[in-house]
């Protein structure tokens, strides 16, 4: 069976894959799970060799990559290459670490050599979003590989053949076929899917990121075999704009970090808290940059903003809009969708017991509170149940950097936007954003099993 994968623009077929069932997936963990044992034997520099070649085959697909997310996600060409690029970088990255995951030898009181070594953990699932399609992909199997894993990759239904994509460069880089698999499915079949894999007792680890309500049961299926997952989930990212910061820095921050990709990252900025003293200077100021934000169809390649990916996403960000409206919030910058594509919102005076203060949007609106002081700042920034990343503009970098420390999140960037990433660092949140770290050798020990291993030097003394 086949599924085709509708363009939310358009509503034209964008792309066809297959459509698997629950019942296909013993198979694929049982091949997964064979082929790994080859793959986990094979040297580091030849996993490193083979993830290299996999980067450059990325890179050589671009033209395939901007196509294939225009058309099943209404992505801009400007952030399909900005997927690739960094994807590319996720996988030189993991090339790197082969030959870093190491052990240590421990002292010990008994006649023996005892050591700690990290080994494979098998077969990992690997559940990828459709936002960052190539760069989330990526992250999902790249460091797995790396540490002598098979992976099986569960594309997202909304851009199957994105993922296709990034799964085609890994083999033509040298993977071999069984060591990395896909799942294509029908939205509807997911949940069927999904727990066929996490049930396989080949599975051993499972990374997922997307949203917290979807995180919570895979977590808890997961649980029921004493799997470990890496969670990475929804975010509420606060940016903290402080009286003596640097407007117009924080003005360039708050209107990237808020509406790239049409505020379609976990990372966005979703609540500007700034403190009275500059309040009314900075909206001004950010008022105005929003406004030029044009949103347009991607294809034409003219506006900074591109469609969102579904009517629903439309639904969401209105709906949103209109509790702050009607609780006293005010609409800045707005205005009505064409299809999906939307315009940057921007509301001003949103309260502690608005939706928009709370519930995640994952569109093209970005909420400001004023502030009392710095620690009101704080005091909002910590009211929300997410905690992935953060920001706080000031000219004090050393007092952001002990504000920094009571924000509760797992990023936290001064006088930076709240949507930054690099293969290399560690990658997660706390709360309802998830638990566990992507990145570098946060990813080693997520993905790799610490084994103790000791060898007798001398004769054994035992009591009986």
């Amino acid at each position: 069976m086949e599924f085709v994968r509708i363009n939310p623009l358009t509503s034209e077929p964008a792309s066809t894959s297959r459509a698997l069932q629950a019942s296909d997936m013993a198979a694929f963990a049982a091949r997964a799970a064979a082929a790994q044992i080859g793959w986990g034997a094979t040297g580091p520099n030849t996993r490193r060799a083979v993830l290299t070649k996999a980067a450059a085959a990325l890179e050589a697909k671009m033209a395939d990559f901007i196509v294939a997310m225009m058309n099943e996600i209404g992505a801009t060409e400007a952030w399909a290459r900005f997927n690739v690029m960094l994807a590319a970088g996720m996988m030189r990255e993991a090339a790197a670490l082969t030959t870093q995951i190491s052990g240590e030898i421990i002292p010990s009181d008994q006649a023996r050599i005892a050591m700690a070594v990290r080994e494979p953990v098998g077969v990992v699932l690997g559940i990828a979003p459709w936002n960052a399609p190539i760069i989330l992909g990526v992250r999902a199997l790249a460091v797995p590989l790396a540490c002598g894993n098979a992976v099986i990759l569960k594309a997202s239904e909304s851009c199957p053949r994105t993922h296709e994509l990034v799964v085609e460069a890994c083999r033509e880089g040298g993977v071999p076929e069984d060591v990395l698999q896909i799942v294509t499915n029908r939205p509807e079949d997911a949940a069927d899917v999904v727990g066929a894999l996490i049930d396989a007792p080949e599975v051993r680890r499972i990374n997922f990121t997307g949203s917290t309500a979807v995180g919570k049961v895979i977590a808890k299926r997961a649980a029921e075999h004493l799997k470990p997952c890496l969670l990475e989930l929804g975010g509420k990212a606060p940016l903290i704009v402080l009286a003596d910061a640097d407007l117009d820095e924080a003005v360039k921050a708050a209107a990237f970090g808020a509406y790239m990709n049409q505020g379609q990252i976990c990372m966005s900025t979703e609540r500007i808290i700034v403190v009275e003293e500059v309040a009314d200077a900075f909206v001004d100021q950010l008022a105005a940059k929003v406004r030029t934000l044009a949103a347009g169809d991607p294809r034409e390649g003219a506006a900074p903003l591109g469609a969102v990916v579904s009517q629903n996403t439309v639904d969401h960000v209105r709906s949103l809009v209109e509790d702050a409206i009607r609780q006293g919030a005010e609409l800045l910058v707005g205005g009505e969708a064409d299809r999906t594509v939307m315009p940057a919102h921007l509301v001003d005076r949103v309260a502690p017991d608005m939706k928009l203060f709370r519930d995640e949007s994952f569109g093209p609106v970005c909420g400001i509170v004023r502030a009392r002081d710095t620690d009101h700042a704080i005091e909002l920034a910590n009211d929300s149940d997410y905690g992935l990343s953060a920001a706080i503009f000031s000219r004090d970098v050393a007092g952001a950097l002990a504000l920094a420390r009571r924000v509760r999140s797992g990023i936290c960037h001064i006088n930076g936007a709240t949507v930054s990433d690099e293969p290399q660092m560690p990658f997660g949140g706390v709360g309802a954003s998830g638990y566990g770290r992507f990145g570098g050798k946060a990813g080693i020990d997520a993905f790799t099993e610490l084994r103790w291993i000791t060898i007798a030097t001398g004769a054994g003394h035992f009591p009986i």
